[in-house]
């Protein structure tokens, strides 16, 4: 004979009713209840149900397994989980709710419903799921207002966007795709916002724009220059001038190696000149490795250009030019679009 009944639970411990989570930080809630007994005296395994305030759980929004894949009595619930089952419910961002929850019990069949629910009230949290695509459109934007033409951000991780773009006077919003009824974001006092759209005032400015979509926050930092950096003559040989789309180009620039003692020397950074609301600082950009060989012959992989934050470091990091470039003008380079597979720059020996 199959023994699968299981008694209901009849006390939830935690949190105690109504009890409140600001789920902007990074934390986690505990939920507790009393055991329910199986009729064999064996394991009873536990689902945690919510759903929308007044519901009765007939439909229930969320069910999840409790700690242990089931097996104990306590559920611990990140507060970003917490976030997305009061997306389920209806409940926007910024915004306080409530969410009702219980516990079934069972052995796998024959399923109880707690006798008892519990409320928790929730201050959601500013992000958004995150959307596969995010887009830059509207009369402020690089590309104007017509959506087939917005400009694509790169995404980063697995809730991060970035893009480096020119802003200009007019409006401008965030879409999730060019096709149908996108999603649409706008910025407020430095935070994401559904619908909407942003405007910009004064002159025209190239930003690295990034938009995290896990806590709503952005950042606009302006690129005021970029210079190329030689330390064999301690100087910058040329500034580089934003031409769309995330690339600067540099047009016939003449490029001559320091002779020592050793032989010509050929090595070369980047150096991005940026401000933060009022503050200027520099950021510096290099190769992934600590020292080159120059990138001469036919076999050169692409991520021998990739560009990757590093030190301000009078040598390290640098690259090294190609030794076709010595005493020769080129037009030089840097690609920052969502296009190309990392942040990247050429010289064309003219």
């Amino acid at each position: 004979m199959s023994h699968t009944n299981v008694s209901t639970v009849n006390a939830l411990y935690s949190p105690a009713n109504n009890k409140f989570f600001d789920l902007n930080a990074q934390s986690a809630a505990v939920f507790e209840w009393e055991g329910a007994k199986a009729e064999d005296n064996g394991v009873v395994l536990y689902d945690v149900v919510f759903d929308k305030e007044g519901g009765d759980f007939s439909k229930p929004i969320y069910t999840i397994p409790s700690d242990g894949n089931g097996f104990q009595k306590t559920l611990n619930l990140s507060f970003s989980e917490l976030n997305k089952i009061a997306g389920l419910a209806g409940i926007p961002s910024e915004t306080v709710g409530k969410l009702k929850w219980t516990v079934y019990s069972s052995k796998g069949i024959n399923v109880q419903k707690a006798t008892v629910s519990g409320t928790i009230e929730i201050l959601t949290a500013s992000g958004f799921p995150t959307p596969d695509q995010l887009f830059i459109t509207g009369t402020a934007s690089e590309t104007g207002e017509t959506i087939a033409n917005a400009q694509a951000f790169k995404k980063l991780g697995t809730t991060k966007f970035e893009i480096y773009t020119k802003l200009s006077a007019g409006t401008y919003k965030f879409i999730t795709r060019k096709n149908g009824t996108p999603e649409v974001f706008s910025v407020g006092d430095g935070k994401l916002k559904q619908d909407g759209e942003t405007t910009v005032a004064g002159a025209s400015k190239v930003y690295k724009i990034v938009v995290d979509f896990s806590n709503g926050g952005t950042t606009f930092t302006e690129i005021k220059k970029i210079e190329l950096w030689f330390p064999p003559l301690s100087q910058y040989l040329f500034e580089y001038t934003y031409s769309g789309g995330g690339v600067w180009k540099a047009a016939n620039k003449a490029i001559s190696f320091k002779q020592e003692s050793w032989g010509r020397d050929e090595r070369y950074k980047f150096k991005f000149t940026v401000a933060n609301g009022a503050t200027t600082t520099e950021e510096w950009y290099g190769s992934i490795n600590g020292d080159n060989s120059r990138p001469d012959g036919a076999n050169v992989a692409a991520s021998y250009w990739y560009m990757v934050p590093v030190t301000s470091d009078f040598w390290n990091n640098c690259f090294k030019f190609a030794s076709a470039v010595d005493n020769k003008n080129v037009n030089a380079e840097i690609n920052f679009s969502a296009t190309a597979p990392a942040y990247t720059h050429s010289f064309t020996v003219l």
